[in-house]
């Protein structure tokens, strides 16, 4: 109840993310550490027919290109409870701790970003989130993180730079397994100001191809993310992989 209104819990298509129904439908996901926002989110509270109650915290798609992508339609985020996720452009954690509640207890994130001062953040966010393993270095180094990081099921990268696809390629063969998945955030600007968002998404997945990815869906972040697109695919996938697997 909020404000004497009741909110309904309802699963999303992807696993491990809800919507809120009320006044206004949100977009949530079940928090891993209740009674804990990260970044000043609103929190849920909803009481279950036994009489226990679980909270729930809004994901803003304005503060997250994860959560634009899935407002925005795409098919598959491959991000579940349970999976293990390298996150290339943590930040200060914002939409790593959605992530760490979707993957939860028995799922792993590997947070990744450069900057010390994003890196606090994350520091402290982690400090409560056992899932999350938070590491300050640059993602186009990942020799140096090796010992971290384990295989994974999914990199989510949303580094921002001319070369990210490079970087995720670099990252993906360390740490991706084979028939795993990504998910990149491009940036039009930041890779080619100078020509029309579309091309540089197209010259993006041509470089993600010749790095044994293989984009399966592309979706517009518009309007919550200008000139951003996100792409979604396999790695190294077996030739006879089924639909859907």
């Amino acid at each position: 109840m909020r404000g004497g209104i009741k909110v309904l819990i309802e699963p999303h298509r992807h696993e491990g993310v809800f919507v809120a129904k009320g006044k206004e439908d949100a977009l949530v996901t079940k928090n891993l550490v209740p009674g804990e926002a990260v970044y000043g989110e609103k929190r849920i509270s909803v009481q279950n027919e036994d009489g226990t109650k679980e909270e729930y915290r809004v994901w803003n798609p304005f503060r997250s290109k994860l959560a634009a992508a899935v407002l925005s339609g795409v098919d598959n985020i491959w991000i579940a409870p349970g999976s293990r996720v390298l996150y290339l452009g943590a930040a200060s954690g914002t939409t790593v701790s959605h992530v760490s509640d979707i993957v939860g207890p028995t799922g792993m994130v590997y947070a990744v970003e450069f900057s010390p001062r994003s890196g606090r953040d994350l520091l402290n966010m982690a400090k409560k989130r056992p899932n999350v393993i938070p590491i300050i270095e640059d993602a186009r180094h990942p020799w140096k993180y090796r010992m971290l990081v384990g295989m994974v099921d999914v990199i989510f990268s949303d580094v921002a730079q001319p070369d990210q696809a490079r970087i995720i390629g670099l990252n993906a063969s360390f740490f991706l397994k084979s028939g795993g998945h990504f998910v990149i955030s491009i940036k039009a600007n930041c890779i080619d100001s100078t020509v029309p968002a579309e091309a540089v998404f197209a010259s993006e997945v041509k470089t993600l191809q010749s790095q044994e990815f293989k984009p399966a869906e592309q979706v517009t972040l518009e309007p919550f993310e200008r000139d951003h697109a996100c792409v979604v695919g396999g790695y190294r996938m077996p030739k006879k992989q089924k639909a859907g697997a």
